[in-house]
């Protein structure tokens, strides 16, 4: 019986198909884990090119986020549920405080889930290895608030800012164990150290968070980094 020679160019077509799609999932299988988009997020791990990714999962999977927090050697203890505002827009679901991680805060740290997630890992991933940039390691972060009942920009209309939700916090800056304070207000302008490592924890906070904004975004931020785990992908 002769064979038709479109029989075999599809064949061929067929095999050379199911020959990609298994290379492609050995590859994925090979991949280290924080750069394998199925892996689940462990906060011990580098960061690498899936970790957004799997960030995002956690986002709206509050049982999966608390899995990873217990998962890690963060202190966290949870905040019960909260709802204010005229129309209860503002308030927090599946908060915590942070009671324990890689830097101390200035004031107490009550964020969402998620955020308290990503600070972790901003904190010694990114922080950590940039403060080899100043003249002496960070000792303690310093915020100027997370959780705030308000809009963007405190305005009397308009979009409801993260704050509200207690998924952003700002960082002003990082007091040094010599008790130096290199603050985002005075060490933003370039050609310092202090400078370089202000850009190197905005960077590097873009790996992880979803909202960074910086001095280099707006006047509004002159002296602090926005960090939130908000629906809007935005480095500046």
């Amino acid at each position: 019986m002769q064979v038709s020679p479109r029989l075999i160019v599809w064949c061929a077509v067929l095999a050379l198909l199911a020959l990609g799609v298994w290379s492609a999932v050995a590859w994925v299988r090979a991949l280290p884990p924080e750069d394998s988009p199925f892996a689940k997020l462990d906060l011990e791990r580098p960061i690498g090119w899936a970790t957004g990714m799997q960030f995002a999962r956690i986002r709206d999977d509050p049982s999966a986020c608390r899995a990873a927090l217990d998962a890690s050697l963060i202190g966290i203890e949870p905040i019960a549920e909260r709802r204010e505002g005229p129309n209860a827009q503002c308030g927090y679901i599946n908060a915590v405080v942070l009671t324990q991680s890689t830097y101390p805060y200035s004031e107490p740290v009550r964020v969402s889930c998620p955020l308290a997630a990503a600070l972790y890992a901003w904190e010694r991933e990114v922080v950590q290895p940039a403060s080899a940039l100043l003249e002496s390691p960070v000792a303690r972060i310093e915020m100027i608030g997370a959780y705030s009942c308000r809009n963007v920009y405190g305005r009397a209309e308009g979009r409801i800012s993260q704050h509200a939700t207690a998924n952003a916090i700002d960082i002003a800056g990082f007091r040094l164990a010599n008790g130096r304070v290199v603050t985002v207000e005075r060490g933003w302008a370039a050609g310092s150290a202090d400078a370089a490592f202000l850009r190197e924890v905005r960077d590097g906070a873009c790996r992880v968070f979803r909202g960074v904004l910086s001095p280099d975004y707006n006047r509004a931020h002159a002296n602090h980094c926005h960090l939130d785990m908000g629906p809007y992908d935005i480095c500046r």
